[in-house]
């Protein structure tokens, strides 16, 4: 006779996998400060940001001090907070539209926000009103409501959703090619074409300072609305019939995932797949309700994230490759065995 867990026991091994998954994301943050051209040992790791945090007065090394806290840490805890809200998006955009294939790279979110960011660095539209981020945001929300027009007038079904936010995002790479080819010198559209590749290279402090709020921000917002979520489940009309507000929980999570997306793209470009295979990946291991799924796919988020940065530095010696080459060689094979198993569920 089988036997089911109980609801809490599912919680403690929820738990206690939440804090296996935050201790590997501890270690991973560690690793990716000390994996690089020069390598630096842990021990020595920990000891830089003890000088930097709380005033000890190890001595070691000022090109070790810079690289550690000025460069790689930096650089780890921007990787956490973007692959955290890319996941996040990816989740709540596949729990709205009940389609899992939908998230912000999928929809064209991604591609708008590159194009506001793109328009603002070398066009110079909204010059001195504007900034990266302002820009993406403006892009991400014109590519959404974009495609939501597009969808509207095609039927509003999830696969033609999907359909529509492929065409946007076709129509927004060639826009940002297109300003890249007409404005950019050739040393504009070499940094701006590696930049939409995904690149953590010019990231530093003030970056952190964004990106991490806008990431526990989102992540709280999104946590408020997990009942909502759970009901959209069942279709918009179920929602509505038990009490969830619709059109202002479909508002306040997309305004949440575009102001998300926007943030991310503004610093480290457009990112492919994130949001697409660890959302899958969390429901695999916690299940569909929401109020595990949301922090197991943020935590699987930031260690994607992190754990590319540290391929990326390492798979060719002496060269980085762009983040988001290394996400899509593993999320492309993913994005095709997600795409073969809807077909078959179908």
């Amino acid at each position: 006779m089988s036997q089911t867990l109980s609801p809490h026991r599912t919680w403690w091994a929820f738990a206690a996998l939440t804090i296996a998954a935050v201790i590997l994301l501890g270690l991973m943050v560690s690793l990716a400060v000390s994996i690089g051209e020069i390598t630096i040992p842990l021990a020595t790791t920990a000891k830089a940001v003890s000088n930097r945090l709380f005033g000890t007065a190890f001595e070691l090394s000022r090109i070790h001090q810079g690289i550690v806290w000025d460069y790689r840490l930096s650089r780890a805890l921007v990787a956490a907070s973007a692959g955290a809200s890319l996941a996040l998006c990816g989740a709540i955009l596949q729990a709205l539209l009940r389609n899992p294939l939908a998230e912000p790279y999928v929809l064209g979110i991604s591609a708008g926000a590159s194009t506001g960011a793109v328009c603002v660095m070398i066009s110079g539209l909204g010059y001195g009103i504007l900034g990266l981020s302002s820009g993406a945001f403006i892009g991400a929300v014109a590519a959404f409501l974009l495609v939501g027009m597009l969808a509207a007038g095609a039927g509003g079904t999830s696969e033609r959703i999907i359909l529509c936010g492929v065409a946007g995002s076709q129509l927004f790479n060639a826009l940002t090619s297109y300003i890249v080819t007409t404005s950019a010198n050739a040393e504009q559209a070499r940094g701006v074409l590696f930049w939409l590749l995904g690149s953590l290279s010019g990231v530093r402090w003030p970056d952190v300072y964004l990106s991490v709020p806008v990431a526990v921000i989102g992540f709280i917002l999104c946590l408020a609305h997990v009942r909502a979520l759970d009901a959209f489940a069942f279709g918009t009309d179920a929602a509505a019939a038990l009490g969830v507000p619709v059109r202002r929980v479909q508002f306040t999570l997309l305004a949440v995932t575009a102001a998300m997306t926007a943030s991310v793209v503004s610093m480290v470009g457009s990112i492919g797949f994130v949001g697409l295979v660890i959302p899958h990946a969390a429901r695999f291991l916690v299940g569909p309700a929401h109020g595990r799924l949301l922090p197991a796919t943020a935590l699987g988020g930031a260690l994607f994230m992190v754990g590319a940065d540290i391929i990326s530095r390492i798979i060719i010696p002496q060269q980085i490759l762009p983040i988001g080459v290394v996400t899509a060689l593993f999320g492309a094979p993913a994005f095709a065995i997600i795409l073969y198993r809807v077909r078959r569920s179908a």
